[in-house]
């Protein structure tokens, strides 16, 4: 006899036991742990690896890093009708470094300790016209394809005139000068690359070259990118970049930039200036040919000499500019208490001189009123050296234009004029500027005041 309440009991146990509710949570939840780590799991096997660590995409990367270099034009003509002001059009989306009273110039990369580290790159190797040439910027890691890069200091100039002329040479390289006393902690140029108008320059002045050669201890190498493809960049690993000249510097730094090149030009052409002395007064008459010349040489000579011979111990010198050679100048500058001269070039040896030296200037007919303030450069220079300008003589007499003498047209006929003389204004005013350095030579004497330059260091 079966006894269904035995057989049925087993099975309602069995039942329960399979759909509890607990184990029914246990195990969604088991299913769900599972579930999460296997999903994750496949995630990590199929995620690419970050960018960083991919070689390809690192490579990706720099390649258009480098094609985004961006040239612009050297020459900005955008600003072609004022050259000279506020940035120039030379690389004209640059700002430079200016410190009160120093020079302003451009370096790269930044010498800022957060500075920027880009590197100065030029396609510039165009000599006829400025707008062919570009400049760039880049980092190192990038730079534009098939880029030359040249090691050590790069000296860039721009100069809105030319390199020929001494005055104008002068003027634009002599910033390197003194960033060179400071800035630079006397560090050598490697190369000077050298731009006129935005053009390429392959040369200097004679005189201007030796400058250089004599302040940097040897022949500046002025770069002429030979064996650079026409548009193939080079970068440079330091540049520096002049464009304004001698603006901004205080007239003290002036003067320590001039004194520096004046004891190296002495010491390179082995000149050895005496202590100062009052037993000697140097008058030196720097004469020139040609346009800006005295009309008659002798007669002005002749009235110099005469007022030279009334003061003891005074020596008066005749010379050409045009016919010395550049250590002849320095010797002569040396030994000049008062520069007599004609305005032009030849004048910028006047910061050869002993700083307190004077000099006198003259003009022919015309040029206070059309010349423009061009003709106050070497009233501006004595200054700057620490020398005295002693005024200047304009001859109201000389050639004739056609039309109205206020005319701008009669600059070109003035500019080649000659110069004559006034026998009377001339003894007075020699007579004056003799004694007047007499006087400051006595009294530098008497308080053994020297104004020599003795030290040639370039961070003095």
């Amino acid at each position: 006899m079966v006894k269904p309440s035995h057989t049925s009991k087993p099975h309602q146990r069995t039942t329960s036991i399979l759909f509890s509710p607990k184990l029914f949570i246990y195990l969604l939840s088991i299913s769900a742990v599972l579930f999460i780590f296997f999903h994750i799991q496949s995630l990590h096997r199929h995620v690419p690896p970050p960018p960083q660590n991919n070689p390809s995409s690192s490579s990706s990367a720099v390649a258009k890093l480098r094609r985004s270099v961006t040239f612009l034009p050297l020459k900005d003509l955008r600003y072609s009708h004022k050259p000279l002001e506020g940035h120039t059009w030379f690389m004209s989306s640059m700002y430079d470094i200016h410190e009160d009273g120093e020079v302003q110039f451009q370096q790269f990369p930044s010498p800022a300790a957060d500075g920027d580290a880009r590197l100065l790159c030029l396609k510039g190797n165009d000599t006829h016209d400025g707008s062919w040439n570009y400049y760039a910027v880049a980092w190192p890691e990038t730079l534009p394809e098939n880029a030359t890069v040249m090691k050590g200091l790069s000296f860039v100039s721009y100069n809105h005139y030319n390199y020929d002329n001494i005055w104008h040479g002068l003027s634009a390289l002599m910033p390197f000068v003194a960033w060179h006393q400071i800035q630079g902690k006397c560090e050598i140029p490697e190369r000077w690359i050298l731009y006129h108008w935005g053009e390429l320059r392959l040369k200097m002045g004679t005189w201007v070259r030796t400058i250089m050669e004599v302040t940097f201890g040897g022949p500046p190498k002025i770069e002429a990118f030979d064996g650079i493809g026409e548009g193939q960049p080079v970068c440079f690993e330091k540049a520096v970049v002049m464009r304004h000249n001698e603006g901004g510097m205080s007239r003290q730094r002036r003067m320590e930039t001039y004194d520096l090149m004046r004891c190296k030009a002495r010491l390179f052409c082995n000149f050895t200036s005496s202590e100062p002395s009052v037993a000697t007064v140097g008058m030196t008459l720097f004469m020139r040919t040609g346009a800006r010349s005295f009309k008659n040489e002798t007669a002005v000579v002749e009235i110099f000499g005469a007022e030279c011979n009334k003061v003891t111990g005074c020596q008066l010198r005749v010379a050409h500019s045009n016919n010395l050679t550049f250590c002849e100048q320095v010797s002569l500058m040396g030994k000049t208490d008062i520069l007599v001269s004609p305005h032009g070039a030849q004048l910028t040896n006047m910061f050869l001189m002993d700083r307190n030296s004077s000099v006198m200037e003259f003009f022919p007919k015309g040029w206070l009123k059309l010349a423009g303030i061009g003709q106050f450069v070497y009233q501006w220079m004595a200054s700057w050296s620490g020398m005295r300008h002693q005024g200047a003589w304009r001859d109201p007499h000389g050639l004739t234009c056609p039309y109205n003498e206020d005319d701008r047209r009669c600059m070109s006929i003035f500019k080649g004029g000659t110069i004559g003389y006034n026998r009377t204004y001339f003894s007075e005013w020699a007579k004056n500027v003799l004694n007047e350095v007499k006087i400051r030579k006595m009294n530098e004497a008497a308080h053994a005041t020297a104004n020599h330059v003795h030290e040639c260091s370039c961070n003095q």
